[in-house]
This record gives structure tokens, C-alpha cells and sequence, in this order.
């Protein structure tokens, strides 16, 4: 099984990473190399993770072979008959990787990684964005853009650098260059680090306590209905604002104007529908006339190019997000239901929410569903709660006490300690990948629900723009680092926090000493994650989200006017959307009926009809054979017979179905502004779930 361990993972991490970008990506529309970036940079942080665990067992073992080799050199000088040898206690763990894979492993991984963060995905983020229509222009302004992310890494490595040059005791050498570089790129994650895994923390059990609570749930989902109706409709309005923009600018300029090719690439990003409204303008062959006509600049074609993809993009994907979000209302209000049924089986308003594979109706059953989403699901979720609260609770505690090695009060140190005596190393690996895992949890998931107004903002159901997905690649690269340094702090696995000389792990042998930064080992890494008690306060009595509504942000939040407003608006729109979906399932029904009782009796009676002809009839045809035929028979028949089939598709008249002509929302455009309040809320679109 020697390295055995180490390939599996690698396979399966790989696969982890394709499985969760296509769930946030589109592989068909987005570019290849786009796709390649970020599933590389998230490849990377997810291989840190899962990888780290097998690098702290092969430690383990190699420190007990170390003290089996050292003992009886220390007891040839000793009068006592030396012990026997120690080798037979130190047990192979089932996933040891040999000596000199681990090293070159993380090397290539963490300089890629961080290749990626701060040169590559940074420049392929503005260039993806940039509206320019050349290589040139797009790469122009990909640098000026970046200039200050690669100012603030500067900045922090400078004074690095400037403190080490002063220090008269420290000497500049390539190794420590490369100490002080590592240390200045952890220490620019481990600013955000600590606030994002303070919010998780507490985010985390919370969100899974509330998930048992099917009232709170739909209320905060019609919320969420009443917003997004109203980013919907602003997203709407801007587009046909751009789009007129482009008609403006392609009626403006001919097919002979040196930009016209700048106006067909414009086009050919605009929805189908405005292409073929606005057309080419190709039948106007007037040649244009600099003097007499003004025409728009290359410039200003660029930041209009810029702004139709960015259109495009927030209006598909709020098309998306509110069709998701009625088919997650219309479920949470069939459980309210049916939680109250005699019958104990689960129906659903709608016929299409019901799987249609037999295999999963037979498992799945309307009475298993039932036991399942209105008995079993909320205690699940109240269960899972308290085991992510007590997670949550002892990662706060060891994050305080990581430092204090006499006696050990990290609860992770702790365990890995009594692990490593017996050497169990299935227990050892098992408990860090838990820890660590846990911590990734809790840093990703604010990483994958932060929301900043929108230009980064990770929507499911492939709808996230080319921005956010590179944006999410460089938060990864930049957090992991730090994130494993943290761990293994917290499990005293770090020489620097223990204060033992023994041997370092293999990731944290790359990272280098960081004693030439005393300042920055001994006092920043140890006592900044204690603020993380502070901020897990702050998002218990959710001061974040109360900031942002005095500031206007509006949050959902049980006790405010506002938020019941909103929560009424959502309802209301919810209740027209689900009568509309009765009103069109209720017609095809009618539809069906209609053609399964008329439809296939008249085809019969008219196929037998045309098989055995009236006898009357064919007497008649029979005595006048010898005449001619009229010219209008055969227009006759085809008329009664396209009668017959018109007649065949007709729909019945229900005069009792209810018709609704003074609604203030038209599904269709979206354009829905109840009591006039809400015109635009694009201040409301920063922080949706924090």
C-alpha cells in the first residue's frame, strides 16, 4: 500500500473538484481556459486538505523510527543492560509515503498554487471582464487593474524585507527570501481567514438548527422571493436599457465604418432575440461621413461591450435563481401540508415535483417521503446542529490555548497526542482529516455564500460568471495556506508552536523557519486567531446583519417591519406564480381528457367510415359512374376533413376557470414593483447571506 493512499486521493479530490465546478460553472458556454484555471486552483487547495493527513502519520512513524535508531546509541555508555529494541512498537501505517515524495509533492503544489493566486487567475479575472475587442487591449487593461493586488503583496513583502535589512543579526540569504515571501503571502490570508471562519463558526450549526424549522424556512424564503423579483426586474431594465444603447450605436454606424466589426462582436453577445430585432444593418449601403455624422470611439464601444456581457450574464442567471426558488417554495409549502395529514402520505401540488423514475417512486415511496421530510428530516438536522455546535466550540477553545504546550490545552493537540502513543494511525488520520475538514467547511462555505453587490457571486445551477469563478480560485489559493499552518498549530504538529526539536512535517519543512520573522511566528500567528472569539460573538447576535439594515442593506431579520414587509410581498408573489402553474397544469389536464374521450373515437369513426361506405352511397356512385365528376367534391371532402381534425384539437371553454387581468406582475417580464417602493435595490445585493 506504499503511496497507494496518496494516488487514490489524488484521483478522488480530482474528481471532487471537476464534480463541484460543474455545479457552478457552464462547460459549454464559459471558456476552456477559464475552466482549466479554476478547476486547477481548486484542485490544488482540496489535494492541501485531503493530502495533509497522510503527512502527519508518515511523521509520526518517521519521529518513532528516529527515537527507535537514537536509544541504543544513548545507552551504549549506561551500566543498565539496554532495553529491546523499539523498531517492533513502530507499526507501518497503512498510508506511509516514502521518504522524498512528500517534499517535491508540496513544493510543486504550493508554488502553483501561488503562482496561480497572485499572477495568472488575477490577470485572466480582468482580462475575462474586459471589454476590449483586441488581445492588446484586453491585456492593457488586465495590468492596470491588477496593479493593486500586486501593490498590497509588495507592500507587506517590502516591509518584510526592510526589517530583515535592518536587523543586524539576520543575514539575507535565498532561503530566507523565500521565508520572508511565504510569510507575508500567510499573513494576507490569515487577515480574511480568521474573519471568515469566525462567521462559519457560527453560521454553520445555526443554518443546519433553522433547517428543522419549516416556518422559519418559508418565511425567509419568500424574503428572498420579494428581492429577487425586484433584482429581477432591475436586472431586466438595464438589459433593455443596453440593448437600445446597442441599437442606437448599430443604426448609427454603416457596414463600411471601420468599427463595424467592433458592432458585430457587441451582437453577438446580446440575446437572440434583440439580434434578430436589431439585425446586421446590412441594407443600408450609405457610405458613412466623418464630418456630418458623430460617431461613438473605440473607448467608449469598449465599456459598452463591457457592459452587455455584464447585462447578459446577471439577467440569465436572476431567470434562474427565480425559477429555482418557486420550485423550493412550492416544496417547503407541501410540507407545511402535509405535516398535518391523517394519511401519512406525502402529495404534492404539482405533478412534475413527483420523480418520474419508477425505481426511485418504488424506494421512495409517497409514505417514505412523508416519514422522511415531515418526521425524520428536522430531528436529523436538530442532531447534526449540536454536533457542528460542538465542533464549533472546541475550535474556538484550542484557537485560544494552541500556544500553551505545558500543559497541552488544545483539545486537537490533545487527541493526536494519545493517538501517537499507541500509534493508531487509522485514528490519527481520521481525527485530522476531520479537524481540518471541519475548518475548510467552515472557510469555504462563507466563501461560496459572500456576496459583493454583484461582481462576485457564486450562483449555483451553472449560472456563475467567469469573474467569480476565477475570484473564487484566487480566495482558495490565498486561505488554504494559512488554513493548514492553523491546523497544525492547533494539533501542536508545528516545531514552532510545540517548542520540541523534532521532525517537522513535510508541508511544514517547505513553508520554511520562521524564526527569521520572530515578530511574526511568535506574536502575529499566535494571538490573531483569538480574535476569532470576537467575531463569532458578532455573528451570534447577527451585528452584521443589523449594520446593514440601518445602513438600507435589507437582511432577513424576525423582529423588524421591514423584513415582514418583504416576507409579505414574497407570499403574495409565490400565491400568483402557483395559481398561474394550477391554471396552466388544470388546462393540459383538460387538454388530454379532451382528446383521449373525442379525439381517437372520431379518427376511428371516420377510418371506418372510409372502409365501409354507405351502401346508399355506393348505389349512388355505382348508377353514376357514367357521369362526370364534379370539380368541387374533392374540395368538399378536404374541407370536412380539416374541420374534423380542427375539431379533434379543440380545447373546451371553462367559463369557471378565474381570469386575472389587473395583476401588477407579468411573469413573463418580471417587471414587478408592489406599492411603487422598490425601484431599484442595488444596494441590497451585498452580503445576501452574511
Amino acid at each position: 500500500m506504499s503511496g497507494a493512499a496518496l494516488g487514490i486521493e489524488i484521483v478522488f479530490v480530482f474528481f471532487l473538484a471537476l464534480f463541484i465546478l460543474h455545479r457552478y460553472g457552464d462547460f459549454k458556454k464559459q471558456h476552456r481556459l477559464v475552466i482549466l484555471a479554476t478547476l486547477l486552483a481548486w484542485y490544488l487547495c482540496f489535494l492541501i486538505v485531503f493530502i495533509l493527513p497522510l503527512d502527519v502519520s508518515t511523521t509520526i512513524y518517521n519521529r518513532c523510527k528516529h527515537a527507535a535508531n537514537s536509544s541504543p546509541a544513548e545507552n551504549n555508555n549506561s551500566t543498565t543492560p539496554a532495553p529491546a529494541p523499539r523498531e517492533q512498537s513502530c507499526l507501518k501505517p497503512w498510508s506511509y509515503i516514502p521518504n522524498g515524495i512528500m517534499p517535491v509533492f508540496w513544493r510543486v503544489v504550493y508554488w502553483t498554487s501561488q503562482f496561480l493566486t497572485w499572477i495568472l487567475l488575477p490577470f485572466m479575472q480582468s482580462y475575462a471582464r474586459s471589454g476590449g475587442f483586441s488581445i492588446t487591449g484586453k491585456i492593457k487593461t488586465a495590468l492596470i487593474e491588477n496593479a493593486i493586488y500586486y501593490g498590497t503583496y509588495l507592500l507587506i513583502f517590502g516591509a518584510f524585507l526592510i526589517y530583515v535589512a535592518v536587523n543586524p543579526n539576520l543575514h539575507l540569504e535565498w532561503n530566507q527570501l523565500q521565508t520572508i515571501g511565504i510569510a507575508a503571502a500567510n499573513t494576507w490570508g490569515l487577515f480574511l481567514l480568521v474573519l471568515l471562519l469566525g462567521y462559519g463558526l457560527v453560521e454553520i450549526p445555526r443554518s443546519h438548527w433553522n433547517g428543522a424549522k419549516r416556518g422559519y424556512l418559508l418565511m425567509k424564503t419568500y424574503f428572498k422571493a420579494a428581492k429577487l423579483m425586484t433584482e429581477k426586474a432591475d436586472a431586466e431594465e438595464n438589459l433593455e436599457d443596453i440593448m437600445e444603447e446597442v441599437r442606437k450605436v448599430n443604426d448609427s454606424i454603416k457596414y463600411n465604418h471601420p468599427l463595424r466589426k467592433c458592432i458585430d462582436t457587441i451582437l453577438k453577445k446580446c440575446p437572440t432575440e434583440y439580434q434578430e430585432k436589431m439585425g446586421r444593418n446590412m441594407d443600408d449601403y450609405e457610405d458613412f461621413d466623418e464630418k456630418h455624422n458623430s460617431y461613438p470611439s473605440e473607448k467608449n464601444l469598449v465599456k459598452l461591450h463591457k457592459q452587455v456581457i455584464y447585462s447578459v450574464q446577471r439577467h440569465r442567471r436572476t431567470q434562474v435563481q427565480w425559477r429555482i426558488l418557486l420550485e423550493q417554495a412550492f416544496y417547503l409549502e407541501d410540507v407545511a401540508k402535509n405535516e398535518t395529514s391523517a394519511t401519512h402520505q406525502f402529495i404534492h401540488t404539482f405533478q412534475s415535483r413527483e420523480p418520474e423514475n419508477r425505481f426511485i417512486q418504488y424506494f421512495y415511496s409517497p409514505t417514505i417521503e412523508w416519514y422522511w421530510e415531515c418526521l425524520l428530516r428536522p430531528w436529523f438536522y436538530r442532531i447534526l446542529a449540536i454536533v457542528l455546535a460542538t465542533f464549533s466550540v472546541i475550535v474556538v477553545w484550542s484557537e485560544c490555548t494552541f500556544f500553551s504546550t505545558r500543559p497541552v490545552l488544545s483539545l486537537f493537540a490533545v487527541f493526536i497526542q494519545l493517538a501517537e502513543k499507541t500509534y493508531n494511525y487509522i485514528y490519527i488520520e481520521m481525527a485530522c482529516f476531520l479537524t481540518i475538514f471541519f475548518l475548510s467547511i467552515c472557510v469555504y462555505s462563507t466563501v461560496f455564500r459572500i456576496r459583493v453587490f454583484n461582481y462576485y457571486y457564486l450562483a449555483s445551477h451553472h449560472q456563475t460568471d467567469a469573474y467569480s469563478l476565477l475570484f473564487s480560485g484566487m480566495l482558495f489559493c490565498r486561505l488554504t495556506p494559512p488554513l493548514c499552518l492553523n491546523f497544525l498549530g492547533l494539533t501542536h504538529m508545528d516545531s514552532s508552536i510545540s517548542h520540541q526539536d523534532t521532525q517537522p512535517t513535510a508541508y511544514t519543512s517547505i513553508m520554511g523557519s520562521m524564526k527569521v520573522l520572530s515578530f511574526i511566528a511568535d506574536g502575529f500567528y499566535i494571538y490573531y486567531p483569538m480574535l476569532v472569539v470576537i467575531l463569532c460573538i458578532a455573528t451570534y447576535f447577527s451585528l452584521g446583519t443589523r449594520c446593514l439594515n440601518l445602513l438600507g442593506f435589507q437582511q432577513f431579520m424576525g423582529d423588524n417591519d421591514m423584513t415582514s414587509d418583504l416576507v409579505d410581498e414574497g407570499k403574495e408573489l409565490i400565491r400568483r406564480e402557483k395559481r398561474k402553474r394550477q391554471r396552466q397544469e388544470e388546462g393540459e389536464n383538460r387538454r388530454r381528457e379532451w382528446k383521449e374521450r373525442y379525439g381517437n373515437s372520431r379518427e376511428d369513426s371516420t377510418r371506418n367510415r372510409n372502409i365501409h361506405p354507405d351502401p346508399k352511397e355506393s348505389n349512388f356512385s355505382e348508377t353514376n359512374a357514367s357521369r362526370p365528376v364534379s370539380k368541387y367534391t374533392r374540395s368538399n371532402n378536404r374541407t370536412e376533413r380539416d374541420r374534423i381534425e380542427l375539431l379533434q384539437d379543440a380545447e373546451p371553454l371553462d367559463f369557471n376557470a378565474e381570469t386575472f387581468t389587473d395583476e401588477p406582475l407579468d411573469s413573463e417580464s418580471g417587471r414587478y414593483q408592489p406599492g411603487g417602493r422598490y425601484l431599484s435595490m442595488s444596494r441590497s445585493k451585498i452580503f445576501d447571506d452574511v
